[in-house]
């Protein structure tokens, strides 16, 4: 990954630095993307506040919105795994009234999309239009809420391709090992099942499951809207406003968290079909989310792995001993888990190598820090490439929306480029140090 869209290079002086982000905080502003441009406020529907996020966008007659339903993803089907995933697919057959096929029908006939989705801690229903249709799909989206086609045929129609998608992923041995990992780091817990589900699992979900999901989880009490376009806030509002009336108000899901495997694990996958090994590794990470030190966590992070080309791990693995055409590391951090992980491919015979380099340079990066030049170049690029993340309404709308879930104040993106900008050698290498435990590496590894 190069640095083209960079501010100012490593040679340049914190002055000269200083003067390259007012200058990309006033691009942000000219061009009318800067962060506090999309708004947070709450619309009461039935007594049950609910968090709204808006901004206004009329460069394009077009208007999308986010039901987010939050403690309602994968982690909160109990035993049911994958039925929070399928219950998405179910509520995309349409409605009772229409059927499959003539709800896809009249959703193609105004060129209007909509579809639902679900992940590890949110369910989200997604509905974008052009400005003059978006009431006939807010029609359309009512009545496939209040009945949607959960019939015993759809049913059967979702399971099949949800056991269909199963089967393909065990040929994929990348998913394979990257599921295994999650297994090994949080055993015993929902986050080590896939949220696609198992083929047992699936084949044991029944229709009054799926009404279940949908009865506990799609309530006010869990919902928040992410609305924008060319609307005013006073119309999305009320449209919001009168679409989430037809929901119960239900009760709030809890609040959960899954600590990683502190003792290292090896889980070794034999594949005969194989040509080269798949290693995933994993540790875990001090860090929740919210942690007023994470901006340290992500220049840390683009060093070690996550930046690709230049990162650490690509240059000794890939350049230096040409053991892997890519290696990545990353940190998740979220409300129900934080870890580290990491991947590459390799030669059958190059296996342990590799895995000996990993834990070598995780190891020298934990006990040296990193150099002045690698921060130059990490703070170049975070800094640089800001305007990059923030050029459409989504990615505004998705921004404000991560900084409210994660706790945070409106407009915290933009406070948090200051303090990479302003981050020193020293500060960053005490932050490494005080996360040695990246070292603690489990293992998936896929091979012959």
């Amino acid at each position: 990954m190069g640095y083209a869209n960079a501010e100012f290079s490593s040679a340049e002086s914190p002055r000269t630095a200083s003067r390259a982000f007012k200058k990309l905080f006033l691009i942000l502003l000219l061009t009318g993307q800067a962060l506090m441009a999309s708004t947070l406020d709450f619309i009461d529907v039935h007594g049950t506040k609910v968090p709204f996020i808006y901004e206004e966008d009329k460069r394009l007659p077009i208007v999308s919105m986010q039901i987010v339903f939050t403690h309602s993803g994968s982690i909160d089907e109990g035993k049911h795994f994958g039925l929070a995933r399928l219950s998405a697919k179910m509520l995309n057959e349409g409605s009772l009234k229409r059927g499959s096929v003539g709800f896809a029908d009249a959703l193609d006939a105004r060129a209007i999309q909509l579809s639902s989705n679900a992940g590890n801690e949110t369910f989200v229903i997604e509905l974008g239009s052009l400005k003059e249709e978006f009431d006939t799909g807010l029609s359309l989206l009512s009545e496939q809420l209040r009945e949607p086609n959960f019939t015993a045929k759809s049913l059967e129609k979702v399971k099949t391709m949800a056991l269909s998608d199963i089967a393909r992923k065990e040929a994929d041995f990348d998913t394979v090992a990257s599921d295994e990992l999650k297994a090994v780091l949080f055993e015993g817990t929902p986050m080590a099942v896939p949220n696609i589900g198992t083929k047992e699992s699936i084949k044991a979900i029944k229709l009054s499951d799926v009404e279940a999901f949908k009865k506990e989880h799609l309530v006010l009490s869990n919902a928040l809207i992410v609305m924008g376009g060319d609307i005013s806030l006073n119309d999305a509002k009320h449209k919001a406003q009168s679409l989430l009336g037809i929901l119960e108000k239900g009760k709030i899901g809890k609040e959960r968290h899954y600590e990683p495997r502190k003792e290292p694990k090896e889980s070794l996958l034999k594949r005969p079909q194989t040509e080269q090994a798949y290693l995933y590794f994993g540790a875990p990470f001090a860090m929740k989310e919210g942690d007023p030190e994470f901006y340290k966590a992500r220049v840390a992070m683009f060093i070690l792995g996550s930046s690709g080309f230049g990162s650490r791990l690509m240059e000794e693995i890939r350049v230096k001993r040409g053991l892997a055409y890519s290696a990545y590391s990353r940190l998740s951090v979220a409300k129900t888990n934080t870890y580290f992980s990491g991947y590459l491919q390799t030669k059958l015979e190059s296996q342990d190598e590799a895995k000996k380099t990993v834990v070598e340079v995780i190891d020298t990066f934990v006990r040296d820090g990193v150099t002045q030049s690698e921060l130059d170049q990490a703070r170049k690029f975070l800094l640089g490439s800001e305007p990059l993340r923030v050029e459409t309404l989504s990615q505004r709308l998705g921004r404000t929306f991560s900084e409210y879930y994660q706790g945070k104040p409106l407009g915290y993106s933009l406070q948090e480029l200051e303090l990479i900008r302003t981050l020193t050698l020293d500060e960053v290498n005490d932050f490494i140090k005080r996360h040695g435990e990246i070292r603690d590496l489990s293992y998936a590894i896929v091979t012959k």
